[in-house]
């Protein structure tokens, strides 16, 4: 069966750095399409990115664009999300996702597999 496992999350300043991992096992991945969200206490899901594990294409978030980078290596079935300077507003559950099929770009709501997500949390 599918599963996707975050990893990368952890606590950071204000103005620093992190690049999360999505490790995805349990089937084939090379011609899905893969998105980030994050979820803060209180507020919606948001989503962040997305990219095509088979040609690298990528879509983002406006509120996100120029400051987070999302990437892909088919080889280790793994997607990643680079993340520079962070703020306290951007603290929140960040998971991992993917639709039922491949090929398919989902909507923000068309995501089937998700991960259990990864914490980040900035101090200000």
């Amino acid at each position: 069966q599918v599963q996707l496992v975050e990893s990368g999350g952890g606590l950071v300043q204000a103005g620093d750095s992190l690049r999360l991992s999505c490790l995805a096992s349990g089937g084939t991945f090379s011609n899905y399409y893969m998105g980030w969200f994050r979820q803060a206490p209180g507020k919606e899901r948001e989503f962040l990115a997305r990219i095509s594990m088979s040609t690298g294409s990528t879509h983002y978030e406006n509120s996100v664009k120029g400051r987070f980078t999302i990437s892909r290596d088919n080889a280790k079935n793994t997607v990643f999300l680079q993340m520079n300077s962070l703020q306290p507003a951007d603290a929140a559950v960040y998971s991992c996702a993917a639709p039922r099929f491949p090929r398919v770009i989902p909507t923000t709501i068309g995501y089937y597999y998700w991960g259990q997500g990864t914490q980040v949390t900035v101090s200000s």
